[in-house]
């Protein structure tokens, strides 16, 4: 009989609840409550979005709007190592919740702000506590959870931001237009309190305290949380220098890469660069898949408004359907008969995110219908949903369980850093071929935008980015060391 100590139950979940699902009776109260956590978060995250022009406009501050996302990004940044310290050390229970206060104080400085910084002071308040969240839920899946049903709650997560992505804009749009942009922030930190209240006694009871209990309580790292502080700083400055591509950018840049750098490897797994096999290609896998991925999406509904002249409404209803497709492939690598063909099932994942993403320029081409972006992008998201929870089942598969927080973290670091610079990248390259002008045009006319609009300028964008997607389809052959 498996020994069990207070804080540790992954072993004792294995054995006594053999028969349990992740709705069963044990795991019913805490499945509903982190799953309506991550739900509510998808919902603040998909309609955020639409409410942002029209705060940027109202606080006067569309000159600072893309400081509001990457102020966000990255405090993310150090709050994910930060809960990944904290929860090994001390358990998820305190990073989780310190997690959801900061989030909701975030959204609500940002709902009541009268000037643009303080707006993106709440946002980057916001961002510590979503970062603290992600990594503290993360290790509450791994000690809590028998290693059969990670799959499925990790399948669950996914499915939570199916209905979001769907009906969070539209519901945005209707509560900035009839009650105004402070609500879609306001209204938020009032509907966590239930899952909270579902989630947490849970918790404390079945993941609660260091791993090792007869240590008590460690210190956290200074060293990890120095380094924490030097990739946020680092990232933000090398974003500032991206979007300004003058020459008095380029001393922030290098600033930026000086102090990224070596952080970046100090807070990932030791050969995560080269692709080591094992948990470091895990890690890396992780980023080069969500970053190229978003890198791309975000560029979809630019360049149907102005390439082939569709509303905003339904150039973002082309990627609606991702969002079901995701959940679908989630589903899937949740099954238990597939465990055996993970990898297989990852390699065809990030093919289809390749495929996908290097199908959707061919709308440049004016005979080529439009809704072959909507069916190229249902399938990336499939495959999307292969590889990214079956990352998140193979690092807790990989990771002691004093490891489970750190390694999280570096999961994490990995998919919002990668986010982030390739976008930045992206963007780049987009604005270097005249790109920057293509919005005016779109406001001026439609029907000349939708024929000349330096549709290069896009193909510099989403070509690069299926390259690094194929470049992760070799990564996933080295996830697991040999035998």
């Amino acid at each position: 009989m498996a020994v069990v100590e207070p804080g540790d139950t992954v072993v004792a979940a294995d054995t006594a609840a053999a028969g349990q699902t992740v709705l069963g009776r044990s795991y019913r109260a805490l499945s509903v409550g982190i799953v309506s956590v991550v739900l509510l978060i998808a919902f603040e995250a998909t309609a955020v979005g639409t409410a942002m022009p029209v705060a940027a406009r109202e606080l006067d501050g569309v000159s600072v709007y893309a400081f509001a996302f990457s102020g966000y990004f990255t405090t993310s940044l150090f709050g994910m190592v930060l809960a990944g310290q904290w929860a090994d050390r001390r358990g998820p229970l305190g990073a989780l919740t310190a997690g959801i206060a900061a989030f909701a104080a975030g959204l609500l400085l940002a709902g009541t702000a009268a000037a643009m910084w303080v707006f993106i002071l709440g946002r980057a308040v916001q961002g510590l506590g979503g970062g603290l969240v992600i990594v503290a839920l993360y290790v509450v899946v791994g000690r809590a959870y028998p290693e059969r049903l990670r799959p499925s709650i990790m399948a669950a997560f996914a499915a939570s931001w199916v209905v979001p992505s769907v009906v969070g804009p539209l519901a945005s749009g209707a509560v900035t237009e009839h009650l105004g942009w402070r609500w879609v922030f306001i209204g938020i930190p009032v509907l966590v309190v239930l899952p909270l209240a579902l989630a947490l006694p849970q918790i404390r009871r079945r993941a609660a305290g260091p791993v090792d209990a007869g240590a008590g309580p460690a210190s956290v790292d200074p060293r990890r949380i120095r380094l924490a502080l030097a990739v946020s700083l680092g990232a933000g400055l090398v974003q500032y220098a991206v979007q300004d591509l003058g020459p008095l950018s380029l001393l922030p840049g290098l600033a930026g890469a000086a102090l990224l750098v070596p952080a970046v490897r100090g807070l990932l797994p030791r050969g995560t660069c080269r692709a080591a096999r094992g948990l470091p290609s895990v890690v890396l896998l992780r980023g080069l898949a969500a970053g190229s991925f978003i890198a791309a999406e975000s560029f979809v509904p630019l360049m149907l408004v102005t390439q082939r002249g569709l509303s905003p409404t339904l150039a973002g209803f082309s990627l609606a359907a991702g969002g079901a497709t995701w959940a679908l492939g989630s589903w899937v690598q949740s099954r238990p008969g597939v465990a055996p063909y993970r990898e297989r099932l990852m390699v065809s994942g990030m093919l289809l995110v390749a495929a996908a993403i290097a199908a959707a320029p061919s709308v440049l081409i004016p005979s080529v219908p439009v809704w072959t972006v909507a069916v190229a992008w249902a399938f990336g998201c499939f495959g999307m949903g292969l590889v990214i929870s079956s990352t998140s089942v193979l690092l807790l598969q990989l990771s002691a369980p004093e490891e489970a927080g750190a390694n999280s973290a570096a999961l994490q670091i990995s998919d919002g850093l990668s986010n982030s610079l390739l976008l930045a990248l992206g963007g780049a390259a987009f604005a270097a071929l005249g790109g920057g002008t293509v919005a005016h045009t779109a406001t001026t006319d439609t029907a000349g935008a939708a024929t000349g609009s330096h549709p290069a300028a896009f193909a510099a964008v989403f070509l690069p980015m299926a390259v690094v997607a194929l470049a992760g389809a070799w990564v996933t052959t080295r996830l697991h060391t040999r035998d």
